[in-house]
């Protein structure tokens, strides 16, 4: 049913959208849903409270108060901001916005509407886009967006509203992104990547950071991944870093939305020149930075802290985000990061040596090889790197895993992992950490989701699976100098023999090709009469 609702507004919005650039108007369309939210919220809270005021069993009963009485009283904003509301000024509420929608300037109106919103929320100062007075949209579109948006039903019950309101703007994020191509991977990671890493990453409580956050998924997904498996939303503390100053706010806007504490710096910055966090050391790291970009160095980045396996190059950020990952995980720490493939075997400039050091230090833990097409952006391939401060098990070894044929197409030019392709990978690590494994919502005992195809019985002890995973010596890495290529260690995918003689298959095979040789000629026959029939004769 959702799914049809968010279908349904993403098509109307887009079409209300008419010659406007997508990155310019998922602005307007995502501010808005925003608005809308806290709007809402900020209404059921306001309706829970007068119930209450007027419940004499209730500690918040308002006994002999006036009708003027109880509406000063519902205007007090504790009531809001104890229970993680913000606070909307009248003004600002949606249905003033709604009821204005018809007016030529609906544009200012909202903007002022933001700007009374940031007034009274400081978290929100300097998020909120205030640029629908110079929306280049078309007479009345505007205000048609209001509409549609006003009948997105949130509800009155705030948790319900979060959910629904968030996976709306999580859609659109998505839909956004694939409509931008390219620009779209800037600020959106596909969900099935997202997924994988907290999978194997399996947060539960703790400090989390992603330092090129974008617009920020990796949180969102963590929260779920936490909430699924029997935890709490605040079991984590948010940390995150973005230097574009539009994703910076879709962030902050995407976590508010969910009702998800955070700590996204003081202003948008770049990760390595200005880093929001210095002190940070954090339990997980998740992140998707930008591939191999050649314009990250500064001269005040030489002999910095972070480079303890050796200086990057200045022409390639890889080696820098690794190392500045490492830098800010807890001793108990764990991260996981995507990179370009070139990462695991280049030996370019320092590359090969800050690898080897990395690896000799046992640092790495698990190496993913990726399908293609996974990405909006771009077509080179990718992996996942996870890293560890200090190793508990499996010390002195690498897992690898080879994932690159488990992908399912889900468009011409778009694949993704499925749930149980991202279970059976997760189980892999888990079973191989010597854990137990990461149980879905409903999942009863250890081994749920199994690394075996086709296995009736879920495995409870790791091992290797020709073509997929296999675990690596250290010794075994550095004669193959230091690369980390997954296909490389797991070897060729088990091939089921049947036993069948050479002639016996030279017959199948032969018999299937007449078959289809004679489905060949038939073709052409109807080609020649077609194309006779159209005066093309040949």
């Amino acid at each position: 049913m959702l799914d049809d609702i968010k279908k349904t507004l993403w098509a109307t919005a887009d079409k209300l959208r008419a010659n406007m650039d997508a990155a310019e108007y998922k602005h307007l369309v995502l501010g808005l849903i925003f608005v809308k939210y806290i709007s809402d919220t900020f209404a059921a809270r306001r309706a829970e409270v007068a119930t209450r005021l007027a419940d004499p069993k209730d500690e918040y009963f308002f006994e002999g108060a006036t009708p003027e009485a109880l509406a000063s009283e519902l205007e007090d904003r504790d009531y809001y901001k104890s229970v993680n509301v913000f606070w909307v000024s009248e003004a600002a509420r949606w249905e003033s916005l709604r009821a204005a929608a018809k007016q030529p300037d609906i544009g200012k109106r909202i903007d002022e509407a933001l700007s009374l919103v940031e007034v009274e929320n400081p978290k929100l100062k300097g998020i909120l886009d205030k640029r629908y007075a110079r929306a280049q949209l078309p007479d009345g579109k505007l205000g048609e967006l209001v509409d549609l948006i006003s009948t997105i039903g949130f509800g009155d019950n705030p948790s319900v509203a979060r959910d629904i309101l968030g996976q709306v703007y999580e859609y659109f994020l998505g839909m956004f992104a694939s409509a931008e191509g390219k620009r779209g991977g800037q600020f959106y990671t596909p969900a099935s990547i997202v997924k994988t890493l907290v999978a194997v990453l399996n947060p539960h409580s703790g400090k989390v950071y992603d330092p090129c956050c974008g617009s920020g998924g990796m949180f969102v997904q963590s929260e779920k991944f936490i909430e699924a498996h029997g935890g709490k939303l605040g079991d984590v503390s948010i940390y995150g870093q973005e230097a574009n100053p539009t994703t910076w706010r879709l962030a902050a806007m995407n976590l508010a939305i969910r009702g998800i504490d955070f700590n996204l710096g003081r202003e948008p910055a770049d990760t390595f020149v200005l880093n929001q966090h210095k002190d940070l050391r954090a339990d997980f790291i998740l992140a998707n930075p930008p591939f191999n970009i050649s314009d990250w160095w500064h001269a005040s980045l030489t002999g910095d802290a972070r480079w303890h396996y050796g200086d990057p190059p200045a022409g390639n950020a890889n080696y820098a985000w690794l190392q500045h990952m490492l830098h800010h995980l807890k001793p108990t720490g764990r991260a996981g990061i995507v990179l370009a493939n070139g990462s695991m075997s280049s030996s370019q400039n320092s590359e090969g040596q800050i690898r080897a050091a990395m690896v000799e230090a046992d640092v790495v833990e698990v190496m993913i090889a990726l399908p293609g097409q996974l990405f909006f952006n771009t077509q080179i391939p990718a992996c996942l790197w996870f890293l560890v401060k200090n190793k508990t098990h499996r010390k002195g070894e690498v897992l690898f895993i080879d994932a690159r044929k488990q992908a399912t197409m889900i468009s011409r030019v778009q694949s993704e992992f499925t749930d149980e392709v991202i279970a059976r990978i997760a189980n892999t690590v888990a079973l191989w950490r010597g854990e137990l494994l990461p149980l879905p919502p409903g999942g009863e005992g250890r081994g749920e989701g199994s690394p075996l195809p086709n296995s009736t019985l879920p495995p409870t002890e790791y091992q290797d699976i020709p073509g997929f995973c296999r675990s690596v010596q250290l010794a075994e890495i550095a004669q193959h100098g230091h690369v980390l290529t997954p296909g490389r260690y797991v070897g060729a995918e088990a091939v089921e023999d049947k036993d069948e003689d050479f002639a016996t298959k030279m017959v199948q095979l032969t018999e299937k090709l007449g078959e289809q040789m004679a489905k060949g000629a038939e073709l052409d026959v109807l080609i020649r009469q077609k194309l006779g029939g159209l005066g093309y004769e040949f």
